[in-house]
């Protein structure tokens, strides 16, 4: 179902042999060879066969070539038999080709050559004439089988031949121009291979095999998968077929010359395929399956496609463009031009059918900037070219080719008509212009119009419509031609005329009645009127007189309606009798010449149809009596003198006098004819006749008439011809005179008058003078002796050398002013020395000096100069000229002319701008030898940042600072240049040092081969370990050298315990062997219990020393029970005597001595006793002894008195036990007043031994309330202090304890404690001790109104300290509220950021960004408050715009493609130089319109920032010239900024005075040339013009 129908074909077979192969090569063409040995062709056209030739041999294999259009036979014998239906003109032979070793039953015909097999199991190629070239012999493989059947591919490259299980395959390689082998395909039990077949693409082929199978194999070369869209099948070497995933469809790429395709690329929207070959490019379209192959040598692929013309694609490579329409293996055309946009070239290619035109091919490119070429592609001339004014910066050629419209810089749109050359501006500041598709109708916009030609022959004739967006597209589709309109947000459509746009398209497809049919529904407008005019001129040519008729009647033209009227009329008289449509009567013919007013051409069929009498009524109808007397005499018509009479008279009727006169001169009346001369006003042609005729001379009548009419009519030259010949000098020479005609006047006065001579030539000057013929007044004035006005001429004639011969004959008083413009002419032809001669005559030796400068002959000019200038104008003079040469470029004369004034200083800063730095070197050395060191070194830090390294270097090295340069290669990572350089200049140590740097950088296994390869592997190990790289030195030793790793875990365990990571040392001494340093390690820091728990595992001989290490921690802590627990434990109780000993506790030290010491203790009891013998009573024991027998015997008085003069200030536990007693005892025993005394006096003690709460429990024995509290809050025992005022004194004591608590937490900053008492007050803490962080982190938990306070007072903080992006991130992060309080941070935070360098960049975009977002919030809670649209609003919206325009041009400066964005926003901001610094901003805007080589704008812009500049300086604007800014929008009273903010040193760095020259460009003093006032540069000047 749905499948083809099979239907028999049948051939009468006139024979009696086996049918043995069949091939089918061409559409209508079956080829089968028989077992008899015949080849036959079989028809399908007419079911008729025929044999093509004949053999005795068995035909066993039938192949054809690619084409189809030859076939082989092979044959039982080896005979190879070739065939040609069509020879496609390679001239190969047919016939008997050559004969095989065995018969060919694998039979194939590449491309190349043809290749044979069979039962040998050899495999040979042979050439196009049968000799060999190439064989594959397999006989000695034993497992190889004789060769049944080949087949070749679709392309030719490949062949396959079938054995028994194996196919082989052949590729052919162009490159060799040789058969490769590819590897075989073996397929066990496939058995011998019978047939094969390919597929037609070449990309797959079926093997049938001797059991029935029927095997399908891939061929691709290669597949691949392009962008995830395409699938690339490369079938063969000049073979790609080319799927699209998505849709199945396939496109077959095939080089038809067999080069093989290196790559296939899919372009322009994934239509279109380019592929390389060697030789050719190929190209195809792949929805049209279109496809072309063209030669192209090899560019190297830098080749640009573009794809933007839907039949032909346009190539540009090195400066010429080339097309190739696709389907066509031709080129198209190619032409040069370097302009690549597809915007200014325009190709149309058969758009449009045309009447009496199969191809049009145009195409349209500019030849330059300001001009395009048209060019005919199929005639292969140039149609036309057109030079504008302006540059083009768009052009189109219509669809039929015949209009080309194109628009300027100057946004003009003109359209140009290539049939007549006529160029035409039809439209101003035009934004979007397109050709209407389908027609000739265009659609452009003007500002806030759109503007359509419905006919473009009469551009003038445009409709316009208002819009309010811009064009974005022009749609036509579905009869319905629609513009579409961006308003804003908003697209709108506008539909046109389609009818008007159908009236061009019925003129263009020449249907003229429909074309008139359309128009009689329209009303009559400007656009109807010139399509009707348009449509008569077609119709006459076409000679469709009624149509004519109709637009001449259409368009008021009555006459013309008239006459065609009679024309048609005639027309169709002569088609009912003749037949036709009567256009070609003669009649007919000649109405039509005479309304194209072609006169001749009617009178010619005129009298070719011997219609005398109409050529002569057409001639008088229209008065052209000269015409048809013509045709009367030449037709010898019998009215001729009548016709003459009748022609006279209606002259003279008609005041055609003049004309009458010359019929009356031809046919011998003079005088008549003099008369009518005179009454026509033609004195002078009068005159002529009568001077040409004696017989008038003689007439005084008529020459008294003749001159006095001349004379009236100021024909003085032909007044004095007739008076001279009739002889009357005197008043022909005042004739002469009047009418300026001096030669005849001259000759006449040397016959008569000789004394007037010299007064004629004078005159004769002047006359010359006055009609600008000066070199001609020259020898006039000579000649009449007027010397002045001769020299004069002679000058204003450029007559120089006739001018200086004259002026050597003046006095030199006279001639001195003409010396110097003669001078000034030698001097503009560079004839110097003349000039100087002539400068000398006149005196002027300054000028002459002026003159060399400008040439650049300062030698000459300063020999000149030092004769009449001083030496102080000669320097000035020489530096001015020297900066010109400078700006030129001209180098080494600049030099010339600084050293020849002794300024070499100068010199060298231009080298230096120019970076000319050997030349610059070379001065330095020559003049300023101290400062060469400092100076290579300045050049090479220079070169380095420009990235100039090996020269930079050079320096370096000059500079004698090696490790500059090695730091140099560092940075850069070239660590080969960097050993190099230190080995050759770092001395011993250096470039070891650089190794182990390269190897660290390196690390692993590289690091170690390259030190092992320096001999430096160890010595770089102790290194790293010595310096704390200690993962460094670990990785080196683990590779290499691992016998180092406990030396480096040793070094690394001290460095760990030195920066106090014990654990990590801990595990590095053991991982070392030394556990007893860990042990030591915690011991010294008396972590204790770690350091035994090392001891135990690692150490146990270290377990004493931890002990005593403890004890004696513990003793001086006077911990003594735990001391001597650890002294007993450590088996060291000699130790616990001692320290007992050292603490005076001499019965414990006793006690310890009888128990663990015995032998000691007598020595113990002896020494105890010397010291209680030292001591005396008069001791502390002394007073506790006597304080307790006064207390045993009653007398506590005394009691309190003993225990009060305890003051051992060694034992604080003693005198804190003593002062208790006393309290206690007084207490007890003594009176209130004793008591209370005592109290005071103990308390305060207990309160300066810090025993707080002892000293106010007496206190409150007492009921000394405040004091006991006083005492709490000294101990700052809050909690006590509170809970006693609140029991004890509630209503005054706990209002003072809260008081006091605030200030000892203000005192103290625990603010974090203040916060829970007095936020505020914690807030003021926090902002006062400049903790803002947590400051706003405790504000935020209030309330809105709290926290912005607090932001608004770290923002006035950061301000003050000049961190105002860190008081912008304030607000970024917490918001701007509209509080007026904040207005005044928010403008100087946006005062400080303008005013900030460095922010012109893309780098500075967060900043701008953030600023842009602060305001724009700060506007969005304006509007929301009380304080919208004041004027603080309105500033801060004025404010947002221009932050807005900062981040903007930042975003832009990071993309290149929006260079010139940026440039137009630094512009804009000049609107708001009132907020703005204006210096800065023209600086910027200026540097911005350079960088996008906008010259007029940038020198304005610089040149208002120079004069900001100095106004800065002067401290006021009063100088300012505003007039480069009338109407625009940049205010002119701006303020004037308090400092320049774009100084010097942003761009020159300061060095020591000795290099200024290197670095100030400037000398100190600037001395003006023409008033010798010097002047100090200002900064802006030294910066901008170095």
């Amino acid at each position: 179902q749905g499948g083809a129908e099979l239907l028999p074909f049948f051939l009468p077979p006139p024979w009696q042999s086996a049918v043995t192969c069949l091939s089918w090569p061409a559409e209508n063409i079956i080829v089968f060879g028989l077992a008899e040995g015949k080849v036959r062709l079989a028809n399908t056209k007419n079911n008729k066969s025929s044999t093509i030739y004949g053999t005795d041999s068995y035909v066993v294999s039938l192949t054809s070539n690619v084409s189809g259009n030859g076939i082989l036979s092979g044959h039982a014998d080896g005979t190879i038999v070739r065939f040609f239906f069509d020879d496609e003109g390679s001239g190969e032979s047919q016939g008997k080709l050559v004969v095989h070793p065995c018969p060919p039953y694998a039979l194939a015909w590449a491309s190349n050559s043809i290749v044979a097999a069979g039962c040998d199991k050899k495999i040979v190629a042979y050439g196009k004439e049968g000799n060999v070239i190439q064989t594959f012999d397999y006989s000695r493989d034993c497992s190889e089988k004789e060769f049944t059947t080949a087949a070749a591919s679709p392309g030719g490259h490949s062949v396959v031949l079938g054995s028994y299980d194996r196919l082989r395959v052949l590729n052919w390689s162009p490159r060799r121009s040789a058969w490769e082998e590819g590897k075989p395909k073996e397929i066990a039990h496939l058995y011998t291979i019978t047939a094969l077949a390919w597929k037609r693409d070449g990309s797959r082929i079926c093997a049938g095999t001797l059991c029935g199978g029927v095997e399908q194999f891939d061929c691709c070369l290669r597949r691949s998968i392009y962008k995830n869209k395409f699938e690339m099948t490369y079938v063969g070497p000049s073979q790609v077929i080319v799927k699209n995933l998505s849709t199945g469809t396939r496109v077959v790429l095939k080089s038809q010359y067999g080069y093989e395709i290196d790559e296939v690329k899919i372009l322009g929207k994934d239509r279109y395929l380019v592929a390389h070959t060697s030789d050719t490019l190929l190209l195809g379209d792949i929805s049209s399956n279109k496809l072309s192959e063209v030669a192209w040598q090899g560019s190297g692929g830098h080749e640009k496609f573009f794809f933007d013309n839907e039949n032909v694609c346009m190539i540009f490579n090195a400066g010429e463009l080339t097309l190739v329409e696709y389907g066509s293996n031709d080129i198209l055309g190619s032409v040069r031009t370097e302009f690549m946009s597809p915007h200014l070239v325009s190709v149309r290619i058969n758009e449009r059918q045309q009447r009496g035109v199969e191809e049009n091919k145009r195409l349209a490119y500019l030849v330059d900037i300001k001009t395009i070429a048209t060019v005919d592609l199929v005639g292969g001339y140039n149609a036309g070219t057109v030079s504008h004014d302006s540059r083009i910066d768009w052009l189109e050629l219509n669809e039929t080719g015949h209009k080309l419209l194109f628009r300027d810089k100057k946004m003009r749109l003109q359209l140009y008509d290539i049939g007549s050359g006529t160029k035409t501006t039809i439209l101003n500041y035009c934004s979007y212009v397109q050709w209407v598709p389908g027609s000739d109708v265009v659609v452009a916009q003007n500002r806030n119009s759109l503007c359509v030609w419905y006919n473009i022959d009469a551009p003038e004739r445009v409709t316009m419509f208002p819009l309010k967006g811009d064009i974005v597209d022009l749609e036509r589709n579905d009869g319905k031609t629609e513009v579409v309109v961006s308003e804003g947000v908003n697209t709108v459509s506008y539909t046109l005329d389609e009818g008007l746009i159908e009236f061009g398209t019925a003129i263009d497809d020449g249907d003229y009645h429909r074309a008139t049919a359309f128009l009689e529904t329209l009303e009559m407008s400007t656009e109807t009127e010139a399509m009707w005019r348009t449509l008569s001129r077609l119709a006459l040519e076409a000679r469709q007189l009624h149509i004519a008729e109709r637009c001449f009647a259409a368009l008021g033209n009555t006459a013309k309606a008239r006459f065609l009227h009679e024309t048609n009329a005639i027309a169709d008289q002569a088609a009912r009798e003749h037949g036709g449509d009567g256009t070609d009567h003669y009649l007919v013919r000649a109405r039509l010449a005479m309304l194209d007013k072609n006169y001749k051409l009617a009178e010619m069929i005129f009298l070719e149809q011997n219609a005398t009498e109409e050529a002569m009524d057409m001639y008088q109808e229209l008065h052209m009596w000269d015409e048809c007397i013509v045709v009367a005499e030449a037709k010898g018509h019998p009215m001729l003198d009548k016709l003459r009479r009748g022609y006279y008279q209606w002259l003279l009727d008609t005041q055609q006098e003049e004309k009458a006169g010359e019929v009356q001169e031809a046919q011998g009346d003079y005088l008549a004819a003099i008369s009518l001369y005179l009454r026509a006003g033609l004195p002078a042609k009068a005159a002529w006749l009568a001077m040409s005729r004696e017989e008038l001379l003689t007439n005084g009548d008529v020459i008294s008439k003749v001159s006095t009419t001349l004379i009236r009519g100021e024909l003085y030259e032909q007044a004095g011809d007739l008076l001279e010949k009739v002889g009357n000098p005197r008043k022909a020479l005042e004739c002469y005179c009047k009418g300026s005609a001096f030669l005849k006047a001259v000759e006449l006065a040397r016959l008569a008058f000789p004394a007037e001579v010299v007064q004629l030539e004078e005159a004769w000057g002047d006359h010359l003078v006055q009609q600008k013929q000066l070199d001609a007044a020259i020898n006039h004035y000579i000649e009449a002796r007027c010397s002045i006005k001769a020299i004069e001429a002679a000058l204003g004639a450029r007559q120089w050398k006739k001018a200086i011969y004259i002026l050597d004959l003046q006095d030199k008083q006279t001639a001195a002013k003409y010396y110097v413009k003669i001078a000034q002419h030698y001097a503009a032809l560079q004839e110097y020395q003349v000039a100087e001669e002539l400068y000398a005559k006149g005196d002027q030796t300054k000028e002459a000096i002026d003159m060399y400068t400008q040439a650049g002959l300062w030698e000459q000019a300063h020999k000149l100069a030092v004769k009449c200038m001083s030496q102080e104008d000669v320097s000035v003079l020489y530096i001015t000229q020297a900066q010109e040469m400078e700006k030129q470029g001209k180098y080494k004369e600049a030099e010339r002319l600084y050293v020849t004034v002794n300024e070499p200083d100068l010199a060298i800063t231009m080298y230096k701008k120019s970076k000319m730095y050997d030349e610059m070197v070379c001065l330095v050395a020559k003049y300023h030898k101290e400062l060469l060191s400092d100076t290579h070194l300045h050049l090479g830090k220079e070169l380095e940042a420009e990235g100039r390294l090996q020269e930079a270097e050079y320096h370096y090295l000059e500079a004698k600072d090696w490790k500059a340069t090695v730091n140099m290669y560092r940075a850069n990572d070239m660590w080969e240049e960097a050993y190099r350089v230190a080995k050759a200049h770092g001395g011993a140590n250096a470039y070891k040092h650089v190794a182990y740097m390269w190897a660290k950088s390196l690390g692993g296994e590289a690091a170690v081969k390259l030190l092992s390869k320096f001999g430096l592997l160890e010595t770089a190990i102790d290194h790293a370990a010595d310096n704390g790289v200690f993962e460094f030195a670990f990785e080196l030793a683990r590779v290499s050298m691992k016998q180092k790793m406990p030396e480096i875990h040793l070094k690394y365990a001290m460095f760990l315990e030195d920066e106090g990571k014990f654990e990590e040392a801990e595990a590095e001494f053991i991982k070392a062997g030394k556990p007893k340093e860990a042990v030591l390690m915690f011991v010294h820091n008396q972590n204790w219990d770690a350091a035994q728990r090392v001891a135990e595992a690692h150490d146990p001989g270290s377990v004493a020393d931890v002990l005593v290490g403890q004890a004696r921690f513990a003793f001086e802590q006077r911990e003594f029970q735990k001391a001597e627990a650890f002294l007993l434990r450590a088996q060291r109780p000699e130790l616990a005597i001692n320290y007992y000993k050292e603490a005076g506790m001499w019965t414990e030290a006793l006690r310890i001595s009888k128990e663990y010491v015995p032998g000691r203790l007598e020595e113990l009891q002896e020494e105890c006793g010397r010291e209680a013998a030292q001591k005396g009573s008069g001791g502390t024991e002394g007073l506790l002894e006597q304080a307790q027998d006064w207390e045993q015997a009653g007398e506590h008085a005394r009691a309190v008195d003993c225990y009060l003069k305890v003051r051992d200030p060694s034992d604080s536990a003693l005198r804190e036990k003593c002062l208790l007693k006393a309290a206690e005892l007084a207490i007890k025993f003594l009176g209130q007043s004793q008591s209370m005394e005592v109290t005071r006096t103990v308390a305060p003690q207990l309160v300066a031994m810090k025993k707080y709460n002892a000293a106010a429990e007496l206190y409150l024995s007492l009921d000394l309330v405040r004091e006991a509290i006083d005492a709490f809050i000294e101990g700052e025992e809050w909690s006590k202090a509170k809970h006693v005022a609140k029991e004890l004194d509630p209503s005054r004591s706990e209002a003072y304890v809260d008081q006091r608590y605030k200030e000892y937490l203000k005192n103290q900053g625990k603010v974090d404690s203040l916060v829970g008492v007095d936020v505020v007050a914690a807030l003021d803490m926090y902002a006062e001790q400049e903790r803002w962080d947590k400051c706003l982190e405790v504000a935020a938990k209030q309330n809105y109104k709290v926290l912005h306070k607090y932001v608004a007072l770290y923002a006035t903080h950061l301000i003050r300290e000049g961190s105002w992006d860190k008081a912008l991130s304030l607000y970024v992060h917490h918001g701007a509220p509209a509080n007026p309080q904040n207005f005044n941070i928010y403008k100087r935070l946006f005062v400080e950021m303008v005013n900030a360098s460095g922010m012109n960049c893309a780098e500075a975009y967060s900043s701008w960004a953030d600023l842009r977002d602060v305001l724009f919030y700060l506007c969005e809670n304006l509007v929301k408050s009380s304080e919208a649209n004041t004027p603080a609003h309105e500033e801060f919206e004025t404010m947002l715009l221009i932050s807005h325009y900062y981040a903007t041009r930042s975003a832009a400066q990071g993309v290149k493609q929006l260079d010139t964005v940026a440039a137009k926003l630094s512009v804009s901001l000049l609107r708001h130089t009132e907020l703005l610094p204006a210096d800065k901003a023209f600086y910027e805007a200026g540097m911005a319109a350079k960088a996008a080589s906008w010259e007029n704008m940038a020198f304005i812009f610089l040149n208002r920032f120079l004069d900001l500049s100095d106004a800065i300086e002067e401290g006021n604007l009063n100088s300012l010239d505003h007039s480069d800014f009338q109407s625009t929008d940049i205010p002119f009273a701006v303020p004037l900024p308090a400092q320049q903010h774009v100084p010097v040193s942003v761009t020159r760095p300061r060095l020591p005075p000795a290099l200024r020259p290197l670095q100030e460009p400037w000398q100190e003093l600037a001395v003006a040339f023409s008033c010798g006032v010097t002047s100090q540069p200002s900064q802006t000047e030294q910066q901008f013009f170095p």
